[in-house]
């Protein structure tokens, strides 16, 4: 994914995790708000967050019948960019992912699940009136890898 910032382009990488065909007929529904996307949002990339560490959530909501969408923010991994040390410039990746989303899925509703600082994803729907799309927002304050 692809998106302009500041006159520069930021190339993200990300990942889809789609239902399994046995899964809730949500996640194949063709009416309008009748399935779920999930865009998860990782910790914060400088002290080692990536969307590899979303995994386990992705592939449990999936199997339930959502599809989910994991990326990198800026300068973690694959994705270009540098990361900033306030992630301000980081909510504009998780805006652009999450339109992203809605374009890809527009018969979905749309939920933004941050971990840990990836809660600061929580500024862009209570300051963006671009993404109103965004129909509810779940976010995680402890994450555990085992």
């Amino acid at each position: 994914l692809t998106h302009n910032q500041g006159g520069g382009e930021i190339c993200l990488s990300l990942r889809i995790y789609k239902p399994p065909s046995s899964a809730s007929p949500m996640s194949e529904s063709k009416k309008k708000n009748d399935g779920w996307v999930a865009v998860l949002v990782h910790q914060y990339s400088v002290l080692g967050g990536c969307q590899a560490l979303l995994k386990g959530t992705a592939t449990g909501l999936a199997m339930m019948g959502m599809y989910c969408v994991t990326f990198d923010m800026r300068g973690v991994k694959r994705s270009s960019g540098k990361a900033s040390l306030t992630g301000s410039a980081e909510v504009e990746d998780v805006v652009a992912v999450c339109e992203w989303a809605h374009q890809a899925y527009p018969h979905h509703r749309l939920l933004l699940v941050g971990s840990s600082a990836g809660n600061a994803s929580r500024l862009f729907v209570n300051h963006d009136d671009e993404c109103s799309f965004v129909l509810a927002v779940f976010l995680l304050s402890v994450t555990c890898v085992m």
